[in-house]
């Protein structure tokens, strides 16, 4: 006779977590696997569950996701008739979108929510997911007016599980995870307002966004406000137009960027640097235009995969032509342009290339997020044999110039076949290990990001972390078989056959637009002496010193130096302060005793007063500190 286990019944997490002795005071929530559950879900079985401890960074946004509900019901208890939409947690805090019948909402709503959102926290209202069908959730949202609410769930596919959670009388349309009662959002603070497309897309109506953050307690919270202010102050916009280093024109369009004399220059710096240390280390330098026949991106496969972020083609002589979402296509066409030798390979190929892609006008950010930028592209054309050398090569060789510019706090990530991608899953294996085996060799340490590759491969990416400790993706390196299946490239190998070669893409800056901005921040504008556009001023107490200061100016010229004479009738300490809010790096100023030894009484950026100097060994100083710095690599 056979006999039917019965099925476990279905247990909460925290019902699994207490049997088993291990939930804690602080347990936030679990962990199965890769994903974070709440304790308020219901599951078969829990052996597997990890309990989720309040100092884990995950459930920093656990909180977060639901500060950002009790600060819609906030809103709506205060303002009726406001409709909610969508309200994540995101890297630094939450932020939830309303359509509110009055119109957007001030800074000065913000004390009022605020409080509000203490009453519920106080209340301590437990949190609970329920599963319903869905034509109880739209019979619930229709009852309540919630009209975006009842378009997401129409978009939701017919099999997806609906879940709602609710404290006290609010309920939302939400995924979770949640923590286990409002009581657990002990620090928050509203931080901000703003407009927001729905669904990002200007065609639809603009909402009113309300960002916040929230902590498990007061003190991150105060460290984190302060890191706000901090950032504020060293925002690359603002900067931007302090220091005159660039600006975006209406006129011109959102995203396209106009680079001013200074900015200009310190991109120059930038890319002769890059040019120059490419050039040293075994790569070549192409230029590629700016458009493309349409069949080139067909074959390429962007077409069929990213064109949402290309433009629409332009017609010339009968033929479609689309501006360049990416250099890689043209790079492969120089590669076909003659037979390949496997005596040739590794071929390292690099271009400072301008690409344009479609961004949402809601996303556009200064340099961050733009239509127009130049990339910092490399491809690589090389046999099998050669793939874990060169990427072992890549990662060192992009991790030393991030040094050479002052990020040496970075972490790497592995990400894999994502579920839109094209090509023999073989082959994407094939690319995975190769990563992976050269991450492991590199020794640096690495996370995965399942489903996170290109399209056409796998990649490593290398996210910098700036003075404030924020993260920035720069460097991405990605291994590819598929492009030169598509353009079915061939190299004449040793034996006579025509194998294919191996691809290898890479971005070290990412581009200089983005990166540009993230130095600003990372420098708060102070750049070192070898990329700022005036490296020192010298300045008179009077006029009396001013052909004293020219002479000295033109002595520090001759040695190659970036040097400003300001002999203007201005006070001296006027000078002083106009120069140091422009971040020059040294400040020397001359007056009548200066002038007699031929010396200058130096000001440093970062050490401060260095007393009088002869004007030679200022010089030298200089000169010494304005070379680029060397590139220190472990794989030359």
């Amino acid at each position: 006779m056979t006999t039917t286990k019965p099925a476990a019944p279905e247990r909460t997490v925290r019902q699994w977590l207490e049997d088993r002795g291990v939930l804690a005071e602080d347990t936030v929530a679990a962990v199965r696997g890769s994903e974070v559950v709440d304790l308020m879900t219901r599951l078969p079985d829990g052996d597997d569950l990890l309990p989720l401890p309040a100092s884990d960074p995950r459930a920093l946004e656990v909180l977060r996701h639901t500060a950002a509900h009790v600060m819609a019901d906030a809103v709506q208890r205060l303002f009726p008739g406001t409709k909610v939409t969508i309200g994540p947690a995101i890297a630094d805090g939450f932020y939830y979108d309303f359509d509110r019948p009055d119109g957007a909402f001030v800074e000065a709503d913000l004390p009022r929510i605020e409080e509000e959102m203490r009453r519920i926290v106080a209340a301590d209202l437990p949190l609970e997911r329920v599963e319903v069908g869905r034509a109880e959730a739209e019979a619930l949202f229709r009852k309540r007016g919630e009209p975006y609410k009842l378009e997401i769930l129409h978009d939701l596919p017919p099999d997806a599980t609906i879940t709602l959670y609710r404290h006290g009388e609010w309920v939302d349309l939400c995924r979770g995870p949640h923590v286990p009662s409002t009581g657990r959002i002990r620090a928050f603070r509203l931080t901000g307002t703003a407009g927001a497309y729905w669904r990002g897309d200007e065609r639809n109506k603009m909402l009113g966004r309300i960002y916040g953050t929230a902590f498990f307690d007061e003190e991150a919270l105060r460290e984190h406000l302060v890191r706000i202010e901090e950032a504020k102050k060293r925002d690359h916009r603002k900067l931007g137009r302090e220091l005159d280093l660039f600006s975006v024109s209406d006129q011109i369009g959102g995203g396209l960027v106009l680079w001013h004399p200074k900015g200009a220059f310190i991109r120059r710096q930038i890319e002769d640097y890059w040019r120059a240390q490419h050039l040293a280390h075994g790569y070549d330098l192409l230029f590629s235009p700016h458009i493309g026949r349409a069949e080139l991106w067909q074959r390429s496969g962007h077409l069929g995969f990213y064109k949402d972020n290309m433009y629409a083609p332009m017609e010339i002589e009968g033929n479609p032509y689309i501006l360049k979402p990416m250099n890689c296509p043209f790079h492969i066409e120089v590669y076909r342009s003659r037979v390949r030798s496997y005596r040739e390979l590794p071929l390292r190929w690099a271009e400072l290339g301008t690409v344009y892609r479609f961004e949402r006008s809601g996303q556009l950010h200064g340099l961050l997020r733009v239509r127009g930028f130049t990339q910092d592209d490399a491809h690589l054309f090389l046999r099998r044999d050669q793939l874990g050398e060169e990427i072992l090569r890549l990662i060192d060789f992009s991790t030393a110039i991030l040094r050479a510019f002052g990020f040496t706090d970075y972490r790497m990530v592995l990400a894999t076949r994502p579920k839109d991608s094209s090509g023999d899953p073989a082959l994407w294996a094939e690319a995975e290990r190769a990563l992976r085996q050269g991450l492991e060799e590199a020794g640096t340490g690495f996370e995965v990001e399942e489903g996170g590759g290109a399209f056409y491969g796998p990649k490593i990416d290398i996210h910098v972390r700036d003075a404030l400790g924020r993260s920035w993706q720069c460097s991405t390196i990605q291994a590819d078989f598929i492009q030169p299946e598509n353009f079915d490239l061939t190299y004449a190998a040793a034996d006579g056959t025509l194998p294919r070669p191996v691809m290898l893409h890479r971005t070290l800056l990412g581009s200089m637009e983005r990166f540009f901005g993230v130095l600003v921040e990372h420098l708060a504008g102070a750049f070192p002496v070898w990329l700022a556009p005036v490296q020192g001023a010298i300045l008179t107490v009077s006029e009396k010193q001013a052909a004293y200061a020219r002479q000295a100016g033109e002595v520090c010229r001759t040695r190659g130096l970036r040097i400003a004479v300001d002999d203007g009738p201005d006070k001296l300490g006027a000078k002083i302060r106009e120069w140091r809010s422009q971040r020059v790096p040294y400040l020397a100023v001359a007056g009548d005793r200066e002038a007699a030894e031929r010396t200058v009484a130096v000001r440093s950026r970062a050490e401060g007063d260095l007393g009088p100097m002869p004007l030679a060994a200022f010089a030298d100083r200089l000169a010494a500190e304005a070379a680029p710095p060397p590139l220190v690599l472990r794989y030359p």
